[in-house]
């Protein structure tokens, strides 16, 4: 996938975060078959000091997937903050599980625009099987929460976050697209801007704050905006009223995510 990859990501953080990945693989004995940027610098509105939210889905040798006990095995990999790269990972069986449960993160995962390993094409396979498994009906839910949290927690002072404002038009205008389209919103911030390209004062504020934001720190506050608030209020009042429209998976999903499971496992450690 194209995307802001070259102006997100350095040379030198690149080379680094795939060494890091290589040395996940060797300490747990697995293989990555997808890792992604995940946070502000995917979206497109990063900071001078955002951490790299590096994501990875891996695999096991096929016989770990075959002991009594696999229910009980620990199906992530986390590691410490270092040098503001934060990696994090899931095992493909608990990925592909979520998934069908149209889990928002593996959802903005697999259409992330800055990809750092895809192996086999793990991720457009798992994006064709998006009209399968996606249920709009959840996703508008999963981000109304996400933008509610964020508006009344951190954006109703006269000073705020800079980056909760961010964090609460993200969602909203995510779920504009799901309300006009039926498809997983894309991750891209300037995709989804286009569905206000028509409200002025708004994207007027939006041009200051991504400005701002740029040459700005994480923490960051800023005074309040009126005009993104009163859009924020009434956006917040309309999805409050969102009737589930009952939206369902086309079906066949878990015989495709079983396929496609399968297909992922190495038959020996890597």
């Amino acid at each position: 996938m194209n995307g802001p990859e070259q102006t997100a990501i350095t040379p030198a953080v690149r080379e680094e975060i795939m060494a890091r990945l290589a040395a996940a693989e060797r300490e747990h004995g697995v293989r990555i078959l997808m890792a992604v940027e995940s946070g502000s610098r995917a979206w497109g509105f990063p900071s001078p000091n955002s951490d790299y939210d590096v994501r990875f889905v891996y695999a096991h040798p096929r016989d770990w997937y075959l002991s009594l006990d696999v229910e009980d095995r620990r199906d992530v990999i986390e590691y410490e903050i270092t040098d503001d790269i934060d990696l994090n990972g899931w095992d493909v069986r608990k990925a592909l599980k979520l998934f069908a449960k149209s889990n928002p993160s593996f959802v903005e995962w697999i259409q992330s625009p800055i990809v750092y390993r895809d192996e086999s094409g793990f991720a457009e396979r798992a994006r064709t099987l998006l009209p399968q498994v996606y249920a709009v009906d959840s996703g508008v839910f999963h981000y109304l929460s996400m933008a509610d949290k964020n508006y009344r927690g951190y954006l109703k002072a006269q000073l705020v976050p800079l980056k909760k404002y961010f964090y609460a038009l993200r969602p909203l205008l995510a779920i504009r697209w799901l309300e006009r389209f039926r498809t997983p919103a894309p991750i891209e911030f300037d995709r989804l801007r286009e569905l206000v390209a028509d409200n002025t004062p708004v994207n007027k504020d939006i041009e200051r704050l991504l400005a701002r934001k740029q040459r700005s720190q994480e923490k960051e506050f800023v005074p309040a905006m009126p005009a993104l608030n009163d859009f924020i209020e009434h956006e917040l009042s309309r999805f409050s009223r969102y009737q589930a429209k009952g939206d369902a998976p086309v079906g066949g999903e878990a015989t495709a995510l079983d396929a496609f499971f399968r297909d992922c496992l190495p038959g020996e450690a890597p």
